[in-house]
């Protein structure tokens, strides 16, 4: 076994199903020992932050590791971007960069990529993983892999590791599994009894699940979590589309005042606010202390446990669903709500919507319809989503899994993490990006049919940075022109279709969705200045909290 091999195995021990990267002259070693020991797929695409996007979105549909690889310096530092949302948003992203050997790094010569130093690269990526190791020796090499690789799984954030181009081929033992750390078994229940009293004690009780729920696998435990408590649920913006499959009073998905009025009013009014996995950000979420007292809520984040003025350490969401669980009988802590009450308690899900009325001028809210229309007649699909006015109408399309960057809220996201999301799962997804997004990465469809990928493209194509416009409505510098992506589909591998009104949206999306094989790109022409009623509302939103007069 050689020090590759020995990554690789550790690698898909921890759920890694591929590896999705870009090779250059310090990792071509790597990456000729990728090919020859096939244990692992690998992926190649155009440019390093879709590589980084890709494998994220990979990590979050799927579970497990996303890999990255890519070449020193200028790889990289393409990179970083990518692993900076990932860490932001909770993401177990694991890269894998090529690096100088020792007798070069002694050679007394300036090297090609070097920035400042031969170790610039590793300070900047200790700014944005929770472990990292050079593997410039086969003794130690095992033991690093398995403490980084479990350091990215335990607390679901990027980390790195660095292969010197003479490493991958010399002979390594293979990875050791660890142990796990240590949980005190007092703290834990004394957190799960106070967390339980203080809902019991609630006459407005309100489960809010986010992000960590889906990243460490535990949606089917808070869903039974949530049965035996009795209590309606909400997702946060990022936890869109958790639960949407449970018999569950899910009510919807709070986005604070940019939200639907009755979700936010539950929310807001709650003497008993559980956030189970939140991230809580400003106005990402609009959720904020000026409208929720969080000293008030009880909050389970990265390893803590704070209700009020007590905090738990060291108490992963894992093992307290599990102690909450152990605790909670299936009649819950009081007696279920009728079933009057709880459907009492769930908003409408968003219409399928009716675009066969006089045909006229595609808006953002008849994509949304059109997809809930497609999900009604051919079972929903999961979305990916780039950031922008198409996130927001993302939340009129009805519950399904979402990927999207809606917390760090970085642009080009979308393309690359519908191809990260079918090649990991196999599922078709459908992909919601602006038309500025795509001039950044949505010319990696170009790779989808390399990697068995033939996902449906929704291009919010107006000529613009509309969301940006929305508050700077002067400036020219949002002006973007417009750009034909249709008649670009074919020269990529897909088919391409220009969509102006609502009768020609719905055509082409049913003959998208009936042609298997090559990516279906939608380029849906909008007016400027026309937004889905969720941005503006977020739009509002964001005035009045960040911009008060």
């Amino acid at each position: 076994m050689n020090l590759t091999e020995s990554l690789l195995l550790a690698l898909k021990a921890r759920g890694a199903t591929e590896i999705f990267g870009i090779p250059g002259d310090f990792a071509l070693p790597l990456f000729e020992q990728f090919e020859r020991l096939a244990l692992l797929p690998l992926h190649t695409l155009s440019h390093e932050p879709a590589v980084g996007f890709a494998a994220d979105a990979a990590a979050r549909s799927r579970g497990g590791l996303g890999v990255a690889a890519v070449t020193y310096g200028a790889g990289a530092f393409n990179l970083v971007n990518a692993v900076a949302g990932a860490y932001a948003e909770r993401v177990p992203l694991v890269v894998l960069s090529g690096a100088p050997a020792a007798h070069e790094a002694t050679s007394g010569f300036l090297l090609h990529h070097q920035v400042k130093t031969l170790d610039s690269q590793w300070r900047v990526f200790e700014e944005l993983t929770v472990d990292r190791a050079r593997l410039d020796d086969p003794a130690s090499a095992p033991a690093l892999i398995a403490r980084v690789l479990d350091a990215a799984l335990s607390r679901s954030r990027p980390v790195y590791l660095e292969i010197p181009r003479d490493m991958p081929a010399r002979p390594c033992a293979a990875a050791p599994v660890l142990a796990p750390a240590a949980i005190d078994p007092d703290r834990l229940a004394a957190c799960a009894d106070e967390l339980l009293a203080r809902l019991a004690a609630a006459e407005r009780p309100l489960l809010m699940v986010g992000v960590e729920v889906r990243r460490y696998g535990l949606e089917p435990r808070v869903a039974e979590l949530a049965r035996r408590l009795a209590m309606p649920v909400v997702t946060s913006f990022m936890g869109r589309g958790l639960l949407a499959e449970a018999d569950l009073p899910l009510v919807g998905t709070y986005i604070g005042l940019a939200g639907d009025p009755a979700v936010s009013a539950q929310v807001e009014s709650s003497d008993g606010l559980f956030l189970l996995g939140v991230i809580v950000s400003d106005t990402n979420f609009a959720v904020s202390s000026r409208r929720i007292d969080l000293r008030h809520a009880i909050q389970v984040f990265d390893g803590d446990v704070s209700m009020g003025h007590h905090v738990y350490h060291g108490l992963p969401i894992a093992a307290l669903v599990d102690a909450l669980l152990a605790r909670v009988p299936s009649r819950g802590l009081q007696p279920p709500a009728p079933k009057a009450a709880a459907a009492a308690s769930r908003v409408a899900p968003p219409a399928a919507g009716d675009l066969s009325g006089p045909d006229r001028p595609v808006l953002p809210q008849d994509i949304a319809a059109a997809v809930n229309a497609l999900f009604r007649d051919h079972g929903p699909m999961p979305l990916a989503s780039d950031v922008g006015d198409c996130l927001f109408t993302a939340m009129d399309i009805e519950q399904t899994e979402l990927l999207a960057p809606g917390y760090y809220a970085t642009m080009g996201y979308g393309v690359p993490a519908g191809l990260g999301l079918q090649v990991a799962t196999g599922r078709r997804p459908v992909v919601l990006v602006g038309d500025g997004a795509f001039q950044m990465t949505g010319w990696e469809l170009g790779n989808a049919a390399r990697c068995g990928c033939d996902p449906i493209v929704l291009v919010f194509n107006n000529a613009s940075w509309e969301m940006l416009r929305t508050f700077a409505p002067g400036a020219q510098f949002n002006d973007l022109g417009r750009w034909d992506f249709a008649a670009m589909a074919a020269g990529m591998g897909g088919d391409g279709y220009r969509v102006h009104t609502t009768a020609g949206l719905a055509a082409a999306l049913a003959k998208a969705q009936a042609t298997r094989g090559r990516f279906q790109l939608l380029d849906i022409q909008l007016q400027p200045g026309e937004l889905s009623p969720t941005l503006q509302r977020f739009v509002q939103a964001v005035k009045r909290l960040s911009m008060p007069d």
